[in-house]
């Protein structure tokens, strides 16, 4: 009986043990390095917040890719200040549907102010007044041209493609929309009911 007596022991005294000093005796100690981890890339700030660094939003509703519901035309220009910002220029369909989206630089805006330069330079206060100018005319109604291609319009390769092109140049309720990139860069866009997109035709 002592000797039965003696062969429990051992079992008695692992029995003993509880669940939690056996996990944590056969975990791996934690390394230093696991204990102080850098933040995923999405949790870091984006450069630029849609809300915070808004600095100025122009909107305008107008006839564009259907000929009975207006189209939302915005430029919203973001960034640090009025002159290293990005604009944004995009027009929203009436249903939600973003069909055209372009960048511009706040010097894509700025550039022309100098053809109205009484001196050599400009302060920057004239300068962001300037942009704010831009972006106020940048949707003003004689931006936008009907037919969006006269009758002396020539094609021009490298654009909208020739098919898309022919069929606006048949069309003389066509709307076109223009705009100033730069000092001289003029666009020309519009809604080709062929191709069911904006095309740029200058």
């Amino acid at each position: 009986m002592r000797r039965f007596l003696l062969c429990l022991l051992p079992v008695v005294a692992a029995c003993s043990t509880s669940p939690e000093q056996n996990t944590t005796s056969e975990s791996a100690p934690l390394d230093s390095a696991e204990l102080v981890t850098e933040p995923m890339d999405t949790a870091r700030p984006a450069t630029i917040n849609a809300q915070s660094d808004t600095l100025k939003v122009v909107r305008k509703r107008h006839i564009f890719s259907s000929p009975s519901t207006p189209d939302v035309f915005t430029l919203a220009l973001r960034g640090p200040n009025l002159l290293s910002g990005e604009a944004t220029f995009t027009i929203t369909a009436a249903g939600g549907q973003v069909i055209f989206r372009e960048v511009l630089t706040a010097p894509d805006l700025e550039a022309a102010l100098v053809y109205e330069m009484k001196g050599s330079t400009a302060t920057q206060a004239e300068r962001e007044a300037y942009v704010r100018r831009r972006m106020e005319e940048f949707f003003a109604d004689k931006n936008f041209q009907k037919p969006a291609l006269p009758k002396a319009a020539t094609f021009q390769p490298g654009l909208a493609d020739r098919a898309a092109w022919d069929d606006l140049h048949r069309r003389s309720d066509a709307l076109g929309f223009h705009y100033l990139v730069g000092k001289e860069d003029r666009r020309v866009i519009a809604w080709s009911p062929l191709r069911k997109q904006v095309v740029r035709l200058q």
